[in-house]
Order: structure tokens, then C-alpha cells, then sequence
């Protein structure tokens, strides 16, 4: 059997756990589908970041339903993570693969680094100007980045939504929309320049991740504290970062 048709049994898994920490779960959705044979620029990436929307906007959903999403810390991350990441994705088009991978490499290294450490900035008390310049700041430079390699930015949305004065549990549901964002202007973006889709993979692995994102964000919604999630995946994705640069840039 085709490996790639186990990816959705995978993906629901995937979509559980990073659904409960306000990530849309690209950063491993990605290297899994290149590894099944997918092309990492036209397969890999749109796909992936497919799945992260799935993702993230369901948990969205289920965050706004329990008011647990602070909309005037979100919206300046939202509106730039929709501008700039056409402009991401025609520089993916413009590259060769391999930085390409190599750069994916390092953003995900960087990501479980931070994963790991337990690092999160003190909450802070800036003012509202203050949130705007932030959001605008981070939201254009991550923006950029989503378009470029697929990667919704939660892990690094996270932290400066603390430093935005958001507690740890709406810092989590405030990024899940703050990444949907980022990945329909991404995704979008993908599809219409080099996007190649199997309708019926896509269809598959959409359902799976719907299905795990509803699953993961009710749960982080109603009782758990993701510290120890954080850690696992972590590791995890230390290891994914580590075989793509060995096996695919070195």
C-alpha cells in the first residue's frame, strides 16, 4: 500500500496535539508529506499549510465560542500575517528547493528551542499603540516567513502575545486565529502560482485534521495545561529539523 494513504490516520494525531497549543502543526505536516513522496514546493507546502487552516480554524471556532480569543491583541498579528504572505510565496517560487528546506530546517529548530527552554516572557503592560507596533512588526515578519516554507508561526505568535499581556491560555486561542490567518493568505497564495493537488489525499487529510483539531482544542478548552505537551513535541520536532538538514541539505 501507498504510504501516503496513511498520512490521515497520522495527521489526526498531529492535529490533536498542536490544536491544544494554538500551533497549526505545518512544521511537521510538511516534512511527513515530503518524506511520503510528495514535491516539497508544489504537494508538500500547499497541502501542508491546508491542513494547518483545518487546523487552526477549527480550534478558532471553538475558542471564539467560549470567548477565550482577545480580538484587540490579534488583529494587528492578522491583518499583515494576510498581506505578506503572497509576496513569501512568490519567493518560494523563485528559489531553488534546497535553501528552501534548509531555511524550513532552521525556523523549525528555532521553534522547538523555544518549545524546550520553557522560555515565556513576563506578561506584559504595554499600551495599545504599543500592541499595534508588535503585532505589526512580528505579523510582517512571520507572515513573510508562512508564504516562504509554509510555517504559520504559532511558536513564535505565542510568546509575543505574552509579551502583549495575554495570559497562557488565551495566548494560545488568540494565535490559532492569528496563524488561520496566515495560512489562507498562504495557502491561497500556493495554489494559485504552483500548487499540483490530489483532490483526493487532500480530502482525506482534511478530515482527519478536522476531526483531531475539534477533538485537541475542546480538550485544552475545558482542562489541560499543554507544558508537558510542549516538551514532547519539542523533542520531536528537534529531530525533524535534524534529518532534513543531514538527509536533504548537507
Amino acid at each position: 500500500m501507498d504510504i501516503i494513504y496513511l498520512s490521515p490516520f497520522l495527521f489526526f494525531c498531529i492535529a490533536l496535539v498542536f490544536s491544544m497549543l494554538g500551533m497549526g502543526g505545518s512544521q511537521l505536516y510538511i516534512p511527513i508529506l515530503y518524506w511520503m513522496g510528495l514535491d516539497f514546493k508544489t504537494e508538500a507546502i500547499p497541502l501542508g499549510m491546508l491542513l494547518n487552516v483545518v487546523n487552526t480554524f477549527t480550534a478558532t471556532t471553538t475558542y471564539t465560542l467560549k470567548k477565550m480569543v482577545d480580538w484587540k491583541a490579534a488583529l494587528p498579528f492578522a491583518v499583515t500575517m494576510l498581506i505578506l504572505p503572497p509576496l513569501g510565496a512568490w519567493l518560494n517560487v523563485q528559489l531553488p528547493v534546497k535553501p528552501l528546506i534548509g531555511f524550513f530546517a532552521l525556523f523549525t529548530a528555532a521553534a522547538a528551542s523555544l518549545m524546550l527552554s520553557g522560555w515565556k516572557p513576563r506578561q506584559g503592560r504595554i499600551s495599545s499603540s504599543g500592541r499595534v507596533v508588535l503585532g505589526v512588526t512580528g505579523g510582517s515578519i512571520l507572515g513573510l516567513v508562512a508564504g516562504l516554507i509554509g510555517r504559520g508561526g504559532g511558536s513564535f505568535v505565542v510568546p509575543l502575545l505574552y509579551i502583549a499581556g495575554l495570559e497562557a491560555k488565551a495566548a494560545a486561542a488568540t494565535s490559532a486565529f492569528v496563524v488561520t490567518c496566515s495560512g489562507v493568505s498562504s495557502f491561497t497564495a500556493h495554489l494559485a502560482m504552483a500548487a499540483k493537488p490530489d483532490w483526493f489525499i487532500w480530502g482525506a487529510c482534511t478530515l482527519a485534521v478536522f476531526l483531531g483539531s475539534e477533538a485537541g482544542s475542546h480538550i485544552m478548552a475545558e482542562r489541560l495545561n499543554p507544558r508537558g505537551v510542549r516538551t514532547v513535541f519539542g523533542i520531536v520536532l528537534w529531530g525533524v529539523a535534524l534529518f532534513l538538514l543531514i538527509k536533504d541539505v548537507v
